[in-house]
């Protein structure tokens, strides 16, 4: 019998990730070329202050520095200030802290000086924030193996990402890459069962990230609305640093949820 169930679970992964590669290349093949430009760097509020370039666009990730030291301080413990069951589960997080702590010194460093070269180290640090961030849910939702698994195979392509598009002068895989959480996590969240409480701060989380990007697209618009006082690049990083927030409140508080747990351990026993 829970041969059987494993059998089908694992039918339903490989369709999923089936499907998933399908979509990738469908989009690849369909989509034109993004180069890298100039105007990728020109953002709305230029200023300097106290003698720092882009100075909001510097300063506002600082937060992100805040909340991935504590939250990776806090893993370091072994996850007991966490409700972490799972060592798989350990070292998605330790990578996601430590991930979004490397934004706030990659970003800030891009900003000082934009440019087609600092811009990588903006965008892996971030992208190994998602791939971790992501690879932890899939864990929690599908089991430890595939966790890892998609862990180690995320990380490597967020590397491979940005390399492609500096290479090739193509940003569309770092945007597809980013795309993919925001679309699957609110998927799985209702295809597969938590393991845990407080699930909804996942939906929570993706939201608070399209809204982050929303803001980087209307940059200038929100600067002009506001009479000039901060822009939607500056107001991103604010936002993205709720996101690592929003998660580090999901796992003070969560639990698991044992009773559906011990019910089906129970019946698989009887059977």
């Amino acid at each position: 019998m829970v041969w059987m169930v494993n059998q089908q679970v694992g039918r339903g992964r490989s369709r999923i990730w089936g499907v998933a590669l399908l979509c990738w290349l469908f989009i690849m093949l369909v989509t034109p070329k993004i180069p890298l430009s100039y105007r990728n760097h020109l953002y709305a509020d230029m200023r300097n202050f106290v003698g720092v370039p882009n100075t909001l666009n510097v300063i506002t990730n600082f937060p992100f520095l805040i909340v991935g030291v504590l939250g990776f301080v806090l893993c370091l413990g072994g996850g007991s200030f966490f409700n972490i069951r799972l060592p798989g589960e350990l070292w998605g997080w330790l990578l996601f802290y430590g991930g979004t702590a490397s934004v706030a010194f990659g970003s800030a460093y891009y900003h000082l000086r934009p440019d087609d070269n600092r811009v990588l180290l903006d965008t892996l640090p971030m992208m190994i924030a998602y791939s971790s961030l992501f690879s932890t849910f899939i864990l929690e939702r599908l089991g430890e193996r595939i966790g890892l698994s998609c862990l180690f195979s995320l990380v490597v392509l967020a590397v491979l990402s940005t390399s492609y598009a500096r290479t090739f002068n193509d940003l569309r895989l770092c945007m597809i890459f980013q795309l993919i959480p925001c679309i699957a996590i609110p998927i799985m969240t209702f295809l597969f069962p938590p393991k845990y409480t407080h699930s909804r701060y996942w939906l929570w989380t993706v939201g608070v990230f399209i809204l982050a990007k929303m803001e980087a697209l209307a940059d200038m618009k929100i600067y002009r609305a506001n009479n000039y006082i901060i822009s939607g690049h500056s107001l991103e990083h604010l936002c993205s640093a709720i996101a690592p927030v929003l998660v580090t409140v999901m796992l003070m508080h969560r639990s698991c949820r044992f009773p559906r747990y011990s019910n089906f351990k129970v019946q698989n026993g009887n059977s």
